[in-house]
Order: structure tokens, then sequence, then C-alpha cells
């Protein structure tokens, strides 16, 4: 037997759930910049670490004493999730120790593009001209951005590694995407706990000799819990609802957001091209949302069974 405890939501609460996650995965460049003696691996191994203890105890209070057991461990889908969002976790909080927080949110913000271009190739996913316009106009903000950004005061390691995140990221969603499409009733939000576990154990021999101080594992714990499980497995739920370009198009505001705190709460301002740039993902998301809600509203709600 196969378990899922995945909600039946609708695609506006799945929507709004999405912003609110991005709004939590936003605080990692700033939490960061309040470290004194931490870094590199070892961050990276101490967020992966309180994740995964977070983990351990959301899931048996929101699935059920017996949710170890009834998890199929073995799926494919399941696993190969597991090592993108590894991937993911290791790969973000790297980069943020070697480059701005700026170039790691705009060298993110790659996600929809390659996610569009992996669901097609991976799964035939046909996208709506809105999405596909949608994309083109953020793209042309982030590649403004990037550019600028790079030219200013960027990092090619930092860049180089925080590429991981988006590649990873367009992975996961097509796989989370065609688990569902294929009728496969398999609950991937273990695979969330399956990435902590991958990133903690990789990272462990890498992180030695120990530095942070007890602060700093104070903010490396609210990483683990606020920033990362609980909106992980959020996004998870909200992948099972949403198209995977839409999920990752709406997971641009991370950059917007991510920004705004390191420049109120770190002092890293951004330059006028990221602002510029920062606008037409907005827009590019707002017309997108829009369209598609009067999409919805204009279409018969007819039950169609695959």
């Amino acid at each position: 037997m196969v378990y899922s405890a995945t909600p039946a939501w609708s695609h506006a609460r799945a929507v709004w759930s999405m912003v609110a996650v991005t709004l939590m995965w936003s605080i990692a460049g700033v939490v960061t910049r309040q470290l004194t003696q931490a870094g590199g691996f070892e961050v990276t191994f101490w967020r992966s670490f309180f994740t995964l203890l977070a983990l351990l105890v959301i899931l048996p209070l929101w699935q059920g004493a017996g949710w170890f057991r009834a998890v199929h461990w073995r799926n494919k889908a399941l696993l190969l999730s597991g090592v993108c969002w590894s991937l993911m976790f290791t790969a973000f909080m790297l980069a943020l120790t070697l480059t701005s927080v700026g170039n790691v949110l705009v060298t993110m913000a790659a996600g929809p593009l390659l996610t569009a271009l992996v669901a097609r190739i991976a799964i035939g996913h046909r996208m709506p001209a809105r999405t596909a316009w949608a994309i083109v106009v953020a793209g042309a903000g982030i590649f403004y951005m990037f550019v600028r950004q790079f030219d200013a005061q960027g990092s090619l390691a930092g860049m180089a590694v925080a590429l991981g995140v988006p590649i990873g990221s367009a992975i996961n969603w097509t796989v989370v995407q065609r688990s569902q499409s294929h009728g496969e009733r398999v609950d991937l939000v273990p695979a969330v706990l399956v990435g902590a576990v991958i990133s903690t154990l990789v990272t462990l021999p890498l992180a030695f000799p120990f530095t942070a101080t007890p602060a700093d594992l104070g903010w490396l714990s609210l990483l683990g819990v606020v920033q990362l499980a609980i909106p992980c497995v959020l996004c998870v739920l909200c992948a099972s609802v949403l198209k995977a370009p839409e999920v990752s198009l709406l997971a641009l505001l991370e950059v917007i957001f991510g920004i705004l705190w390191a420049w109120l709460g770190a002092g890293e301002a951004p330059a006028r091209e990221v602002l510029i740039g920062g606008s037409l993902v907005i827009g590019a998301l707002l017309v997108n949302e829009l369209l598609g809600w009067r999409s919805r509203q204009s279409t018969p709600r007819i039950q169609v069974s695959e």
C-alpha cells in the first residue's frame, strides 16, 4: 500500500500558499548575514540538520504515528525528488557564503526557464500561452539583473554553485508533476526529509572544525525550521495542484522578497538594475495569475476522470 496525505487544495489556495512559501524562503540571505563564526559547509550542515529534526516532528504530527512504515521509500520518484532537494539545500547555502544575496537569488531565478524546458522534454508538458509569455518577460528581467549584477560585484564561483538550485528545482517539480499526472498515489513530502538526510550526511565531514557560536546555532535552527522545513513541505503540496512552470514562476517571488530583506536587514542595497528587472518579474507573475484566474472563471467546471 502506498500512502498519501496530500489534501485536495483549490488553485487559489495553492497560489497563496506559494506566496507564503516564498516569504519564508526569502529570509535565508538576511539571516545568514547575522552569523558571526559559522561559514561554508558548516552553515549548510547545520541548516540541513535542523531541517531533519523539524521534519521528524512535523511528519508524525501531520500524518500520524505510522507514517514511516506507510511511506514507499523505494519509490524512484520519491528518491529522485530527495536527491534534488539535497542538491538545492546544499548549493543554496554554500552559494550565500561565496557571493551576495542578490547574485544568488538572481541566478536561482533561471528556474522557470529550466523547468519549462525539462517539463517539455521529460513529460511533454504543454504550457498555456500566458505562462510562456510570462516566462519570456520574467526571463528578460532576470537576464538584465544577471548581467548587471555580475558586472558590478558578482563572484563566478558563487553564481556557478547557485546554478545548482534552479537545475535541481526544474528536475524536482517535473518529478512531482509526473508522479501526479500518472496517478501514482505517492506522498512526495517525505522526499524533503530524504533531501535533508542526504545533505546532512554529505556536508558533515566537510563542516569540521565546527566554529558556530550559540547565537549562530540559534539563527541556523531558525533557517532549518522556518525557512526550509515548513515551506518545503507546503511547496510540495502546492506542486500537486499547480503546473510545474507555474510553481517555478511563483517561486520567483523569493528573488524579490530576498533582495528586499537583504536590503533592509543586512544593508545590501539592490542596484537600480535589480529594481527594474524585479519589476518585470513581478509584473509577469501578476499578469499570468490574473489571466489564469479569468480563464478558470469562464471555463465550466466539469470533472474529467483520467
